[in-house]
């Protein structure tokens, strides 16, 4: 199996399981990720975008500094901008965030679903798809241009 099927193979699996979407950080570097996937709403992404969110999320700041998981629930009191409730507004629920990777190359995944929570044994596969999606893109900048352009393309399909 090619490293972008590997990629497309679990990307699919991770939307199955976050059915209402979410934000795959890969490889951060100097507070930029090498790969970004989202699946949430666009009327979410741009809502995000426009407030600029991404500098006082709890989510992202909890991900850059820890590694494992953390429910956004227990990150409301590190929010004085109001991320996670305008989240739960665009109907982003159960909210958790998992975050893998050396300081200077962090994965962080910000991850939704509706219905019930993330049981344990749905938790324990998407840490694993992130842990093994952060392995499959190691050394990405040293990757054919025909395999970085298609795994870029991949966050937009």
């Amino acid at each position: 199996m090619t490293k972008v099927a590997a990629v497309t193979e679990r990307l699919a699996r991770l939307q199955a399981i976050c059915d209402s979407g979410f934000a795959l950080a890969i490889h951060i570097r100097y507070t930029r990720p090498t790969i970004l996937y989202r699946t949430y709403q666009q009327d979410w992404i741009d809502h995000y975008s426009e407030r600029g969110f991404m500098l006082s999320d709890p989510v992202v700041h909890w991900g850059l500094t820890n590694i494992g998981a953390v429910n956004w629930a227990d990150l409301t009191d590190q929010d004085p901008q109001g991320v996670i409730r305008d989240a739960l507004a665009h109907g982003l629920h159960n909210g958790w965030t998992y975050a893998t990777g050396p300081q200077a190359s962090r994965t962080i995944a910000g991850l939704t679903k509706s219905g019930a929570d993330f049981t344990p044994a749905q938790r324990a596969e998407v840490s694993q798809i992130v842990d093994t999606l952060h392995a499959l893109t190691d050394g990405f900048e040293t990757f054919s241009a025909d395999t970085q352009a298609a795994l870029l393309a991949l966050s937009s399909s």
